[in-house]
């Protein structure tokens, strides 16, 4: 192991890569066509991105935010947010990133709790935070960002010109805060230390062989944060962050030829999108090593045909979450398209540990506490290792349900669990409860098979998400599907909806009888019976791919199902 920088400051990548290739491109942003049709990008290179990430800094600097004031970044993506959060990282100022479509309540809530002293943002934020300002009670300075190169337009030759140092960080320091999706429950915010975001680099650099000088086309703005420090070219893409699944999957494909990108990351509704239009027009990527596709499990239809537009590639599909990142990956090469055993999510990374441990509902203090699982047998999945988040911002409740202490590893106190951390050479001393459920295979792979919260616990036994949802996606018509349980736990009823438009009765009918016959070709779907037509699931903003099933059971009590029995 590498022993860690003396400055563990995620900042510090980029200005190694703008004194090492300062003429490289950094950042592409779209800004029109031209005659010829193409796209037409405002380009900076590595060293001009710098310099603008260092006038942002003095810019701030200059308004009274420094190390540790909590700033909320709300701004738009590209080169807004990366030389915003760079220049809150120079300064040693922690950036908050709340992603706003979770619906005002959920914002405002998270705004609060997060306790800013700092808001940087677009115009319109602005004007939010003097609309609901309990919300915003604790921000004292404000900084508006609009546009590209807004700090060295809006700011004096003074501030422009001073060289901004990068603040001298510790591996333990609070780097970020970043709140969850909030899929199956209230968002939360995640609490990253400076540590942390090296270990996500490296390990994702060697995990993916991914080599400065590479081009990504991120089609999750916040991923866009890492190229940096991986020396990629980032191309902002043409898609709104908002409602990332309208994407025109013709833009996005022109991107990637006229650029040559190497690396994409999305998720598999995206992809699944990207990649229907490939093979419908008889499209390659061949400049495409790898595209990295996780927020959900990939379908089968997409593992099938990535292989048809990558032909020098492959599909990845990380395994983690917004507290642990990345846990495991596995490619198209490894995959079995046709298994109802569960999603693969491949092997744990190098540094990871992860274990199948018997499920528990409540709390657990500590790692004696638990009843590890054989290889085989499903159960909850936890992680530790130098990625894994030690807390959430401010709710010590949730932390303790998810987070288990392993006094086997050191007979010391958790209260630090960073410098035990590091003490330990990286394999911290905390484990973190994925919230879902799954198991090792006989190869040591790790496979998934639903979110803890949303198993079906029946009077037969519990039925688990992802494997039943498989059987039912194999239907022609069944792009997406939920298995949800009705009723009281221990005594749900198990029930399938489908996000499908059905015309009449009759043909819902006719629709719940195909699905029935599925069904019975496997003995763990052989329960369903129960079946609803949704003609448009809710799902996640950030990804639009993780389904929420607890509001879609909500929906369902009072829904028409249609019930399908050979014997009826």
């Amino acid at each position: 192991m590498l022993p860690p920088a003396a400055n563990a400051n995620i900042a510090r990548h980029l200005a190694l890569m703008a004194a090492a290739h300062p003429a490289r491109a950094a950042l592409k942003i779209p800004r029109g066509r031209t005659r010829a049709g193409d796209i037409d990008y405002l380009t900076l290179t590595f060293a001009e991105l710098d310099a603008e990430v260092s006038a942002w800094s003095a810019r701030l600097a200059a308004t009274g935010i420094a190390r540790g004031d909590r700033t909320l970044l709300l701004v738009r993506q590209g080169l807004p947010l990366i030389a915003s959060a760079f220049a809150l990282f120079r300064l040693g100022a922690v950036p908050v990133v709340i992603d706003p479509g979770m619906g005002l309540k959920n914002f405002l809530a998270c705004v609060a709790r997060s306790r800013p002293t700092a808001l940087v943002g677009i115009p319109f934020a602005q004007i939010l935070s003097r609309l609901f300002r309990p919300s915003f009670r604790t921000v004292r300075t404000r900084v508006t960002a609009s546009g590209s190169l807004t700090a060295r337009r809006s700011s004096g030759s003074e501030i422009v010109n001073r060289k901004s140092e990068i603040v001298n960080s510790s591996p333990a320091e609070l780097a970020a805060v970043l709140f969850t999706s909030g899929s199956t429950g209230a968002p939360k915010g995640v609490c990253y230390e400076h540590g942390m975001f090296d270990a996500q680099v490296r390990l994702i650099r060697e995990t993916y062989a991914i080599e400065p000088g590479e081009i990504d086309l991120p089609l999750l703005p916040i991923f866009a944060l890492f190229n940096p420090a991986l020396g990629m070219t980032t191309i902002v893409p043409e898609i709104d962050p908002r409602r990332p699944a309208e994407v025109d999957p013709a833009k996005i494909v022109q991107a990637i030829r006229q650029e040559n990108v190497t690396n994409s990351f999305g998720s598999p509704t995206l992809w699944r999108k990207i990649g229907d239009h490939c093979v419908a027009e008889k499209i390659t990527l061949p400049s495409l090593r790898r595209v990295l596709c996780a927020g959900a499990p990939v379908p089968a239809a997409l593992w099938k045909s990535s292989s048809a537009f990558l032909p020098r590639g492959q599909l990845h599909s990380p395994y983690g979450a917004t507290e642990a990142l990345p846990v495991a990956s596995v490619s198209s090469r490894e995959i079995d398209p046709t298994t109802t055993r569960g999603a693969c999510v491949g092997r744990p990374i190098a540094g990871i540990d992860v274990r199948i441990i018997a499920v528990i509902d409540g709390p657990v203090a500590a790692l004696a506490d638990t009843r590890e699982l054989p290889r085989g047998e499903i159960g909850e999945m936890i992680v530790r290792g130098p990625v894994v988040t030690q807390s959430y911002d401010a709710l010590p409740a949730a932390t303790a349900a998810a987070k288990i202490s392993d006094a086997s590893v050191a007979q010391l106190s958790v209260a630090q669990p960073s410098a035990l951390n590091a003490q330990l050479g990286g394999t911290a001393a905390v484990w973190h409860r994925m919230g879902d459920c799954g198991y090792l295979d006989a190869d040591g792979r790790l496979w998934f098979v639903g979110r803890k919260v949303e198993r079906v616990e029946t009077q037969q036994g519990t039925r688990h998400t992802e494997p039943c949802e498989q059987v039912f996606r194999c239907h022609p018509r069944v792009t997406r599907c939920a298995l949800v349980g009705l009723g009281e736990r221990g005594r749900q009823r198990p029930a399938l909806i489908v996000e499908a438009v059905v015309k009449d009765s009759a043909a819902a009918r006719l629709f719940a009888r195909e699905l029935r016959a599925l069904a019975l070709e496997h003995a763990h779907t052989t329960p369903v019976k129960l079946f609803y037509f949704h003609p448009k699931f809710p799902v996640d903003v950030r990804h639009n791919a993780k389904i929420h099933r607890l509001t879609l059971a909500q929906w369902a009590a009072t829904a028409k199902g249609y019930e399908s029995d050979p014997k009826k």
